[in-house]
């Protein structure tokens, strides 16, 4: 995983910059606005075990490709089966996350343009979040039957409860602005359009000239504040999803019959 050049697979571009020592993650399936599908996120759970083990990496920045999408979540063509009881759920994105593979080096999230749905996974486990000025966020979950259970609850890591819970409930009808991201804690930087992936790369290159120990330290610190919390409101989230959530057929008649417009808040 180390070198200077770049490793593409089916939808990551990972790049490695020996001097500094950051790797950069970058979602490439622009066609699809950065969406998940099943390739690419266990392309992410690789990289992210790979460089567990990578000591001349010592920070990364996670993005998403072009300037309309960070991610948009789960790719819905993908096609993922489910076992018959409610009390198994396989959730593709459960493991597109650095903390979900044991990575407790820091990342910094860089967003451009639109992050929603699944993107929460990513920016949930990421240290902190930097974001252009034009990026939005918002969760479609309701909006097409169904719950918003993993985002909601990485959302409630780093935002107020009544705004975690506006975004989850409002739907397609409402974007969060990159400002009032900023202002409710889930962004920590807000760039010129186009700028925040220099933004967290340059942060990301401080972070790396550091002791490595003291720095790794420190993520497990933070992360050992909240974890119990998350760890437990995470193990409710497969029954909710199995008693929420509309079947499949449903979902895709509403996504079908969406309709544009939104309120940009």
């Amino acid at each position: 995983m180390s070198g200077a050049g770049e490793t593409t697979g089916g939808g990551l571009v990972v790049s490695v910059d020996e001097d500094t020592g950051v790797a950069v993650l970058t979602l490439d399936r622009q066609d699809r606005l950065n969406a998940i599908d099943l390739r690419t996120a266990a392309e992410l759970a690789a990289a992210w075990r790979a460089f567990r083990y990578d000591d001349t990496v010592r920070a990364l920045v996670v993005t998403g490709a072009g300037r309309r999408a960070f991610c948009t979540g789960i790719d819905r063509g993908a096609e993922v089966p489910q076992p018959g009881s409610p009390y198994m759920v396989d959730d593709p994105l459960a493991s597109v996350g650095p903390k979900a593979n044991g990575l407790w080096k820091p990342v910094i999230a860089a967003v451009n343009g639109i992050a929603c749905g699944g993107a929460f996974y990513l920016l949930g486990e990421s240290e902190f979040v930097v974001a252009d000025e034009d990026a939005t966020f918002f969760d479609p979950h309701t909006t097409y039957g169904m719950v918003s259970a993993y985002e909601s609850v990485y959302l409630a890591q780093r935002m107020p409860f009544g705004e975690v819970a506006r975004l989850a409930l409002m739907g397609t009808a409402e974007r969060v602005s990159a400002r009032r991201a900023y202002e409710v804690g889930l962004v920590s930087e807000l760039t010129a359009p186009g700028e925040a992936l220099a933004a967290a790369v340059a942060c990301a290159a401080v972070i790396a000239s550091y002791p490595p120990e003291a720095v790794q330290g420190t993520v497990r610190a933070l992360w050992s504040a909240q974890e119990a919390t998350r760890t437990a409101a995470l193990a409710h989230a497969p029954q909710l999803v199995s008693l929420g959530n509309l079947p499949g057929e449903r979902q895709a008649e509403l996504f079908s019959a969406r309709r544009p417009g939104f309120r940009l808040r």
